[in-house]
């Protein structure tokens, strides 16, 4: 049985990915601090954010529709609000997939603890603002 979707909010919530990131990593906000921590240099020969925007999409679009799903699963399982539903399974998934695996990750990459914070961190903003908009349109005939 596939779980009831709004496929309208995930698609809204595939592109507010884009404007969470596209604030979050402009260099007045976190790019140039994100920049240096991450070694990225926007200014190499060939440096096109092309291919990463298009991923980042697809990935995006991944994410929201799991959300999607997984809240409709949720709310049939606890009832009360499809909105509460959706951040608190939001946070949930975040935190034991998302956070979990990117804490491994950098800490066997050796990669910076303030990096590892700021990526986790905007992961957690980009599908708390997923939720949101996932939460408050729940698909026809669940609420």
């Amino acid at each position: 049985m596939i779980p009831e979707i709004n496929y309208w909010t995930v698609i809204l919530a595939t592109l507010s990915s884009m404007v969470v990131g596209s604030i979050w990593y402009t260099p007045k906000v976190f790019g140039t601090r994100w920049m240096q921590l991450a070694k990225v240099d926007m200014d190499r020969p060939g440096a096109s954010a092309t291919l990463a925007i298009l991923v980042t999409l697809f990935v995006s679009f991944a994410t929201a529709w799991v959300l999607a799903g997984a809240t409709t699963i949720a709310w049939h399982f606890y009832e009360g609000s499809y909105l509460w539903a959706a951040i608190v399974t939001a946070v949930l998934l975040w935190a034991g997939f998302t956070a979990a695996r990117f804490i491994t990750h950098d800490a066997f990459e050796g990669r910076p603890s303030a990096l590892t914070v700021m990526n986790i961190a905007h992961e957690l903003v980009t599908v708390v603002v997923m939720a949101v908009i996932i939460g408050v349109w729940p698909p026809a005939g669940t609420v």
